[in-house]
């Protein structure tokens, strides 16, 4: 069986900029939002019930901060049938398990910032060991995470729970510049942000086959 996976990420208000592919499964990375109000993510949310693909998966990003300030809201505006909104739980969509977390390490005091070390390592120890298709706003150290200032920024501790429950696809956003996508031990990372690093919705959805056998870049993902 292929599950076609359309792949965004930090839209930042421009999400109706793009154009999409067709695909089993939309799954956006977080960052929907520009500075994170209600009318922004139920704008964000309205648009995204609306899309052809039969599913949707989406979590929350630094700059989704309504979120963060009510957590009942993603439950209330993401309530549309298709749509599946993930924060450090997992579902069963399109045949694949999915997990989704919206954390990152701190970062000029955005929404859903934790410091480096334990505290993100207990948000990454609830990682569904069974998962297929991971979904985390931010990346892996030293993978699709190399800044503008010639830093890699991802987190380690999301890195090691990549190494251990080992997902066939694990898709992210977050540092901009990181657009692309890259194969590491047997796992394939997606950098899907739409938006470069100077804010232009630029770059385009990367369309991933997930397989029996594997994952498959077939369209947009520089290498």
């Amino acid at each position: 069986m292929t599950t076609r996976i359309v792949a965004i990420s930090d839209t930042h208000c421009m999400h109706d900029k793009l154009d999409l592919p067709e695909g089993d499964v939309l799954v956006h990375g977080g960052d929907f939002c520009g500075r994170g109000s209600i009318r922004q993510v139920a704008e964000f949310a309205e648009w995204l019930a609306a899309q052809p693909h039969p599913h949707k998966v989406v979590i929350a990003g630094n700059h989704d901060r309504a979120i963060e300030d009510d957590p009942d809201l993603a439950g209330q505006l993401f309530d549309a049938p298709g749509v599946t909104y993930l924060h450090d739980s997992g579902a069963t969509v399109a045949g694949l398990r999915f997990y989704g977390s919206p954390w990152q390490p701190w970062f000029m005091n955005w929404a859903f910032n934790l410091r480096r070390g334990e505290p993100l390592r207990e948000k990454w120890a609830l990682i569904d060991p069974e998962v297929d298709v991971l979904v985390t706003h931010g990346p892996p150290h030293g993978v699709l995470d190399f800044t503008t200032r010639h830093e890699h920024v991802g987190c380690a501790d999301l890195s090691d729970a990549i190494a251990r429950v080992r997902p066939r696809l694990h898709i992210f956003g977050h540092i901009h510049e990181g657009y692309g996508a890259e194969e590491r031990d047997g796992t394939l990372h997606v950098n899907a942000s739409n938006c470069t690093v100077r804010y232009r919705p630029t770059n385009p959805p990367i369309v991933v086959d997930v397989t029996d056998t594997g994952c498959v870049v077939v369209e947009n993902a520089p290498g």
